[in-house]
């Protein structure tokens, strides 16, 4: 049972929490530092139980979305919107900010695949969720829909620009979604898994292609957009993605570099020269094989980040509340928490066409 560690604290029972594909780098020991006796999780919504004396944002019942960045509000950094790059949450990192139940790098900090969670900076942190709106749509906002949405942000679309979106996942799902809010004319999302495929054009209404039926994914995109490349590829996969056997080799059998870049470096060599590559798929420390000189030569912005869900919560509930987004039609599996090693299991492994899991803690907690 967590406790109040600092005035600001908060403990929040949960109501409904999620496993990511961002978990999984941490299930196949992906990540560093992630030590026995963790608690995983970082989507999560639930009740106050208890509140820190200075605590004045919320208050004990109240119904919030905990966002996965813990954030102070006050840093220097977050005083310019990178709420996922929190300098206090993560004093002694030089990258990420805190996050929950993301592995010493990300803070240390216990996640939401439990009954309780504490959650610090509950000044600025927890959201309570609109009396309106269903449980499930809430859930997503903590992670999944403001990826998405950064994600194609972070590409700079503009009207009539051709996106193409690496890995067909509940994030590379959502980054498709929203690509359309940003003007884009055309959305192509690339994945080696049937099912996901035809779940990501009918819920983004996009084109979906199987990478695993070209001979070169890479000549397949610039074929399709007149040998230009993409104005904007956005890589949703991250650390484990397929594709390509000298990654997998070196990034995931003998961990030579942080995790196989594949995905990455199809989306460098697919966009444009002078295009945009948007990163939101986890990779870990030290280093990958990605080809810096095409970046160079091709005169490619890159951008990458944790999404920043305290900044976008206000615009994505609004999408949700107006109809124009559903984040709970990525829900395919409701499963008690109580389960949650079949959970993991199912989801590793791409059983049952599960796209996201959503856990429920038993109702006597």
């Amino acid at each position: 049972m967590p406790e109040i560690l600092h005035p600001e604290d908060a403990i929040v029972r949960v109501t409904r929490t999620c496993i990511c594909g961002s978990d999984l780098h941490l299930y196949h020991g992906m990540v560093p530092d992630t030590r026995v006796g963790s608690t995983f999780g970082h989507e999560f919504i639930g009740i106050i139980e208890e509140v820190g004396p200075l605590v004045t944002n919320v208050k004990i019942g109240d119904q919030v979305l905990v966002p996965f960045n813990i954030a102070c509000g006050k840093c220097n950094f977050c005083k310019q919107g990178l709420y996922g790059n929190c300098h206090e949450s993560n004093s002694m990192a030089t990258a990420v900010g805190g996050i929950f139940g993301y592995s010493h790098t990300a803070g240390g900090y216990n996640g939401g695949q439990a009954e309780y969670v504490r959650v610090p900076y509950a000044n600025f942190g927890p959201t309570v969720i609109p009396a309106d709106m269903d449980p499930d749509d809430a859930v997503l906002l903590t992670d999944v829909v403001p990826t998405g949405y950064q994600a194609a942000e972070m590409g700079g679309i503009k009207e009539g620009d051709t996106v193409v979106v690496f890995g067909a996942g509940p994030i590379g799902i959502m980054a498709a979604r929203c690509a359309w809010f940003f003007g884009a004319a055309r959305v192509i999302i690339i994945d080696h898994i049937e099912y996901r495929l035809e779940f990501a054009k009918n819920y983004a209404k996009c084109e979906a292609y199987n990478f695993k039926s070209m001979a070169d994914p890479v000549v397949f995109l610039k074929k399709t957009t007149d040998w230009y490349g993409a104005d904007v590829c956005i890589d949703c996969v991250g650390c484990e993605a397929e594709g390509n056997a000298l990654q997998t080799f070196t990034g995931k059998v003998t961990l030579m570099q942080a995790g196989a870049a594949t995905a990455l470096q199809w989306a460098i060599n697919s966009v444009k020269k002078g295009g945009i590559v948007s990163v939101v798929g986890v990779y870990g420390p030290p280093f990958n094989y990605v080809p810096i000189g095409n970046i160079l030569n091709k005169g490619i912005t890159l951008r990458a980040n944790q999404a920043s869900v305290k900044r976008l919560l206000p615009k994505l509930i609004d999408h949700v509340q107006t109809g124009r987004l559903n984040p709970k039609g990525l829900i395919t599996h409701r499963v008690p928490l109580e389960e949650i090693s079949d959970a993991y299991h199912i989801f590793s492994s791409k059983l049952d066409e599960c796209i996201k899991t959503v856990l429920i803690p038993s109702a006597k907690h």
